[in-house]
């Protein structure tokens, strides 16, 4: 399946990225990823920092899949509202996830610090708006569950807002605490520091079928060589739907604009991450060179593929939803345009763990428009596991849970 069509942004900001050799020998290593975005950059680089052997297989370039079509926002929040996820799992188990993506985006900072250039995140507040007055009762709501759960949350009344933006909505929750991203960059950082480690990268390496012999070890072709390892990690993304479907799992295509840069951004209250309780979604950002990235407008994928061409009719509905919250920026004109195929799982959480139908392999799928944050859960679970950490709260994500994940213990 094709992830994205149009024209990216991402790889003009980075334009000497690293290259990396195609494996053309046989090697072994105790973990082999396979998959060359967030998710297995964030596996590379934590074996590497645990002083543990493993080496990455990507099919094509680093960070060349889905990591390309992402925009980049960072927040603990979820697509899920907690208020929501407390109604459909229960107040443990939800709780606990807010806070393992809170820990998450912490920990996703504390990597990007030790890390060059574009590659590091900048810290931004959120602004979470009600799109109209019958959604202001549960936004509200939600502000309150989530103060009453510790989290970082304030309600701005359509008068505070207007003191600080070109616009009006009835309501809003803010937040301090998440953040930005280059995610071309930083995951070519990252690798970067996990080959500094000791980690073996591979490019234009697909992995072409597995074996697993009498001793458990597994045997799996990837480009013209051969790699033996205890554990797998498959770190693929949506591409693992081709072959083990999750029920829980549906795939759809997400539009982005990003505009030529703006003269000035002063109307922006602290350039914060903006989006609504409207559906389809709507989300803005900012950019270094001071461009406004806008995305959502999901819809279904028609005949199971990404259309050609469509990004351009979007990129216009998306650039006018820009030009109505932000009338000084009406000359602006869009310089970049892609569709993308985006993945969302019913219940809001993402799948990570092993699979009985695949001994030996852990798999990492962070579905949902939070995927970072979820992709950099996944991989310190994982990585735990395979280091004798033992996280029973890995249940929660279960590849074959039902509609209520296991509550996590002793918590």
């Amino acid at each position: 399946m094709k992830y994205h069509t149009g024209k990216l942004y991402w790889p003009s900001t980075l334009p000497n990225a690293a290259q990396y050799p195609a494996l053309d020998r046989d090697l072994h290593c105790e973990v082999l990823i396979v998959g060359g975005g967030v998710g297995g950059a964030l596996c590379a680089y934590l074996l590497a920092e645990r002083g543990i052997d493993a080496v990455l297989v990507e099919r094509d370039r680093i960070a060349g899949g889905s990591t390309l079509a992402s925009t980049g926002l960072l927040q603990y929040a979820s697509d899920k509202t907690l208020t929501s996820m407390i109604r459909t799992f229960g107040e443990e188990p939800a709780v606990h996830f807010y806070q393992l993506s809170r820990k998450a985006l912490e920990r996703l900072k504390q990597i990007a610090e030790g890390l060059n250039g574009a590659a590091r995140l900048t810290e931004r507040s959120s602004l979470y708006l009600a799109s109209s007055e019958r959604d202001m009762t549960s936004l509200r709501q939600e502000c309150d569950t989530l103060q009453r759960f510790g989290f970082s949350a304030l309600w701005w009344s359509e008068s505070e807002i207007a003191d600080k933006f070109p616009f009006r909505y009835p309501g809003a929750i803010y937040t301090e605490g998440d953040a930005e991203m280059n995610p071309y960059a930083f995951v070519h950082g990252v690798v970067r520091e996990a080959v500094r480690q000791g980690g073996r990268i591979y490019e234009r390496s697909p992995m072409r079928g597995s074996e697993r012999d009498e001793s458990g070890r597994i045997h799996c072709r990837c480009g013209e060589g051969r790699v033996t390892a205890r554990h797998i990690i498959w770190a693929t993304g949506y591409e693992a739907q081709q072959f083990k479907k999750e029920r829980g799992a549906h795939l759809r295509a997400s539009f982005v604009t990003v505009t030529e840069p703006a003269a000035s951004l002063s109307s922006w209250h602290e350039q914060c991450l903006i989006w609504e309780t409207a559906r389809p979604y709507l989300y803005m950002r900012t950019t270094p060179d001071r461009r406004i990235i806008a995305g959502g407008l999901d819809e279904i994928l028609p005949g199971g593929k990404l259309p050609e061409g469509r990004e351009i009719r979007q990129s216009h509905r998306l650039l006018a939803e820009i030009q109505r919250r932000f009338p000084d920026q009406s000359h602006l004109t869009a310089s970049y345009a892609w569709g993308a195929v985006f993945g969302e799982s019913r219940d809001g959480l993402p799948y990570i763990g092993p699979h009985p139908n695949y001994p030996g392999f852990y798999f990492l799928e962070g579905y949902g428009g939070n995927g970072t944050v979820c992709s950099m859960i996944a991989a310190e679970m994982i990585v735990d596991e395979l280091t004798g950490n033992r996280r029973d709260d890995l249940a929660m994500f279960s590849l074959e849970r039902s509609s209520k994940p296991v509550p996590p213990q002793g918590l």
